[in-house]
């Protein structure tokens, strides 16, 4: 049976504490219109998202598209007063927020990919970007497969399957309750790192994340920026700087970004 494609609940979103949602009926990328009003000055707090989005980004420049209403396209402007050497963290910390709003809402069991992929049953389901437009701000984008049936999934460039709620069993996934309960969740967990001085054990977010993170204990390959290097071993822990660790027949070694595949 499929899924209706509800507009977001503008009222609903409006009466949010702490956050601005400003909902759009179609923009190019929800990224580019957040980062573009921090360098006006808006304040932290500002939600951008839209019911259509034609020109998302992803990781190294990729592009993400999905069909009208058929996705939750959200991007959420921060201003940490923490030191900027944490800021790594903030991608990982939208992931478990999402990650929860998704558990909350659909009862599906997701898991996480180091460092910005959402996985329902070992398939794509949602993807992170972090990006900061100017000193002092952080602009978290996520792209959530919603009700997009078998032939609207997007290819994944490491080759991972790509799958939505509705395939994989949602009985349920309304954008608007996932998009509420996603930012209540991420307001709990940055008040916290916050609170802990940016500090991943203190604040809990660290426990949180190896708890979901499908990436560990699994043997990788992971291609490093510039696509020159390819890092193969097994992955045993996210540390304390939000870095994979990977370890190879050479000793250990942090992997502070990169494409990781999980070998089979």
């Amino acid at each position: 049976m499929e899924m209706s494609r509800p507009q977001l609940d503008r009222t609903r979103l409006a009466a949010l504490p702490r956050w601005h949602v400003e909902v759009k009926d179609e923009t190019g990328s929800t990224n580019a219109d957040a980062a573009a009003a921090a360098r006006e000055g808006a304040a932290e707090g500002l939600v951008v998202t839209a019911d259509s989005q034609t020109a998302g980004r992803g990781r190294l420049g990729r592009t993400w598209v999905s069909p009208p209403r058929a996705g939750l396209a959200v991007s959420v402007l921060l201003r940490p007063a923490t030191d900027v050497s944490g800021w790594g963290w903030l991608p990982l910390l939208g992931g478990v927020a999402l990650a929860e709003a998704v558990r909350a809402v659909t009862g599906l069991e997701p898991a996480l990919k180091w460092p910005n992929d959402l996985l329902i049953g070992g398939r794509k389901c949602a993807g992170l970007l972090a990006e900061v437009p100017l000193p002092g701000a952080v602009v978290i984008g996520i792209g959530l497969n919603v009700s997009l049936r078998p032939e609207e999934l997007p290819e994944t460039p490491t080759g991972l399957p790509a799958t939505s709620l509705l395939l994989a069993g949602a009985a349920a996934a309304d954008r608007t309750a996932l998009l509420v309960v996603l930012l209540e969740r991420l307001g709990a967990h940055y008040d916290a790192w916050q609170a802990a001085g940016g500090d991943p054990d203190k604040s809990g977010l660290r426990d949180a994340y190896l708890r979901m993170c499908a990436t560990l204990g699994r043997q990788v390959s992971v291609m490093l920026p510039g696509g020159t290097t390819d890092l193969t071993g097994e992955a045993v822990t996210v540390d304390t700087e939000g870095r994979l660790v990977v370890r190879t027949a050479t000793g250990d070694r942090p992997v502070a970004a990169g494409d990781v595949v999980h070998l089979r």
